[in-house]
C-alpha cells in the first residue's frame, strides 16, 4: 500500500523541507531526480512536477544489509512528490513493503518498521 499526502505547497517548497527534515531525522539526501527536467532535456513532455529523492540512514542500512546483501537492490529509501490535478503529492512505498520482496528475513522488520516510522515523520513534517 502506498503512503502519499497532499499539501498546498510547491514542489519546490516540499521538497527542501524534505532535506531539512531528513537531516532532524538522521537521513541524508543522496540524489534526486526531476523527472520533468529530464524527460524535457531528451525532447519528451511532461505536463507535471516530478521529483525523486533517493534517502538514507547509514546506520539502518548498515544493519538490514549485515542480515541480507541482497537488499542493496532495496536501497535507498525513495519519496517522490509530484503534481497531480493541480495538487501536490508526497509519497512513499513504505520500506515494510519493498524490503519484503527482497527478503523474507524476520530480523529485517523491526529496523523496517523504524525506518518507515521516520520516513511517515520527515514527510508530515514537510507537508
Amino acid at each position: 500500500m502506498l503512503y502519499r499526502k497532499q499539501t498546498n505547497k510547491s514542489v519546490d517548497q516540499v521538497f527542501a523541507d524534505i532535506e531539512k527534515a531528513c537531516k532532524e531525522n538522521g537521513f541524508g539526501v543522496l540524489h534526486h531526480y526531476d523527472f520533468k527536467e529530464t524527460l524535457e532535456g531528451k525532447g519528451f513532455a511532461l505536463a507535471n512536477e516530478c521529483r525523486v529523492m533517493e534517502i538514507c540512514n547509514p546506520g539502518q542500512a548498515s544493519e538490514v544489509l549485515s542480515v541480507d546483501m541482497a537488499l542493496n537492490m532495496a536501497l535507498p529509501c525513495r519519496i517522490s512528490i509530484y503534481q497531480d490535478g493541480g495538487k501536490t503529492i508526497v509519497g512513499m512505498i513504505p520500506p515494510t513493503e519493498v524490503l519484503k520482496l527482497v527478503s523474507d528475513d524476520p530480523r529485517i522488520a523491526p529496523a523496517a518498521r523504524q525506518v518507515e516510522e521516520a520516513m511517515e515523520k520527515i514527510i508530515e513534517s514537510a507537508v
